[in-house]
């Protein structure tokens, strides 16, 4: 069956008013960035009311009324998702974190830190050090939230050594979509008791509820980190060497793949010069960015000289080491800025994040590029070579949006097709949102399709919470 929702009435909206006491935004007021996220692409859409609650029980209050409504919700934090997740499709109400955002306190001796959903990445990661702990998850877009981090479960450069943003959600308070609230998971490193709902709202992208606290895993902060810029003169040649420093033991904490082309412009953009483009006559084709960290001096420059040793065999044009602070932040800043320069350079821009097996990202990525040979758009790409995740980026500077999106969908269907063909998913950690639910549900079959479905309808009985996302199109027969 289809899916109806119900205006929001001025009475409903006197309800709500009342309901977050006050923290209600109307009409004009609503801002033009309440209506997209970072791929705007996948469509533009003002909600009838923004909420911006600062406590759980306001949420619960304005979640309450909308269901009894049967008003659709869309959650939402800073809005940097890639896959239209928090977009307003079906108008309703939006109710955003951001001004959730304290950090409410650590408990050192249990090695957790417990805070609201709208708390920065970059604020709890800053925050965290000053304490001696580190805040391992470490995605690509620092000003995201943490609840966001967790409705995707992000990933990101540390996911290597470290693991994604569920490996450190220990527990939540959620607000269902009925306005009841829950408490999943424990302070504590391991469960064995019945289903885990906790990990079924991480990674669900808003569509189970509303997560307005967490206990989040922190580690005691490593005391020495070093990066290594390994230029190669082939992408096969710079993929081999990543298998070879996990056989070698090295532990990396990170290891970034970035092709010569879009390294190039992004230095030239930040003005910084530390990628070279050749080394002694021969032209560099990619960039492996690996970083490692240790208890000590000594035991890490043991780990720079062996991962240098391993990479040289490997075809490595060089080694350098970024041993000084100012050229670490710069390697850095580069790898971080990647997809902005992109995005300034771009008229019209979709992305596939799909993550294969580490031996098949050369061949994933040749055949991804050979898409590309004729057509009016350019591919581009970086990744997280040591775990296979590789953001694909489909580049046109023409003005036909129309025909760019059945370009786009020509390229997506076909690349999904070969990733999956190699033993891969087809998102490591941006998530399915409304850009990719078409896609999801070639991969994984209807009968799975039916499976989350019927998850979902458990969790939301009017079927309210983000709809048109993940995997319920509310105009869609079941």
């Amino acid at each position: 069956m289809s899916y109806t929702y119900n205006p929001v009435t001025p009475e409903i909206i006197e309800q709500i008013k009342e309901a977050a006491n006050g923290h209600v935004i109307l009409g004009e007021d609503i801002n033009e960035d309440f209506a997209h996220d970072e791929m705007r692409i996948y469509g533009q859409e003002y909600p009838d009311v923004v909420v911006e609650p600062r406590t759980t029980e306001e949420v619960a209050a304005v979640v309450k009324i909308c269901n009894e409504n049967k008003i659709p919700i869309t959650p939402s934090g800073a809005r940097t998702a890639l896959t239209g997740a928090p977009v307003s499709v079906k108008k309703g109400v939006m109710i955003s974190t951001l001004k959730m955002n304290k950090i409410l306190g650590y408990d050192e001796e249990n090695l957790v830190v417990r805070i609201q959903p709208g708390v920065l990445l970059n604020d709890l990661a800053q925050d965290a050090l000053t304490h001696g702990l580190m805040y391992p998850p470490d995605p690509g877009e620092k000003f995201a939230t943490v609840g966001g981090n967790v409705s995707t479960n992000a990933g990101g450069m540390r996911a290597v050594k470290y693991g994604c943003t569920r490996d450190y959600v220990r527990s939540l308070t959620v607000v269902l979509p009925t306005g009841e609230v829950v408490t999943e998971g424990a302070t504590v490193a391991k469960t064995s008791s019945g289903y885990s709902l906790m990990n079924l709202i991480v990674g669900a992208e808003g569509t189970l509820g509303i997560v307005t606290e967490m206990t989040m895993k922190v580690v005691v902060a490593p005391q020495a980190t070093m990066s290594m810029i390994i230029p190669y003169p082939s992408i096969e040649e710079a993929i081999g060497s990543v298998p070879k420093l996990f056989q070698a033991h090295l532990d990396p904490q990170a290891l970034e793949f970035m092709e010569k082309d879009v390294t190039m412009a992004t230095q030239k953009s930040l003005e910084k010069d530390v990628y070279p483009a050749e080394m002694d006559g021969v032209e560099v084709a990619a960039y492996v960015l690996a970083t490692f960290d240790g208890n000590d001096e000594d035991e890490l420059m043991d780990k720079i000289e062996k991962a240098s040793e391993v990479v040289l065999e490997a075809g490595a044009l060089d080694v350098l080491v970024a041993d000084t602070p100012r050229l670490l932040a710069d390697a850095w800043a580069i790898r971080s800025a990647l997809l902005e320069t992109i995005e300034e350079s771009t008229k019209l821009l979709d992305e596939c994040d799909v993550v294969v097996p580490i031996t098949k990202i050369p061949e994933f990525l040749i055949y991804a590029k050979s898409l590309g040979e004729g057509k009016d758009y350019e591919i581009k790409d970086f990744g997280h070579a040591g775990d296979g995740n590789l953001h694909i980026y489909l580049c046109s500077n023409g003005d036909d949006k129309e025909a760019f999106m059945k370009e786009s969908d020509e390229f997506m269907t076909k690349v999904y097709n070969k990733c999956v063909e190699l033993g891969g998913l087809i998102s490591g950690e941006h998530g399915i949102g409304m850009g990719k639910m078409k896609y999801l549900k070639n991969m994984v079959g209807e009968k799975n399709m039916e499976l989350m479905r019927g998850i979902k309808k458990v969790f939301d009985p009017n079927m309210i919470m983000n709809p048109g996302k993940v995997c319920f199109d509310p105009e869609a027969d079941d």
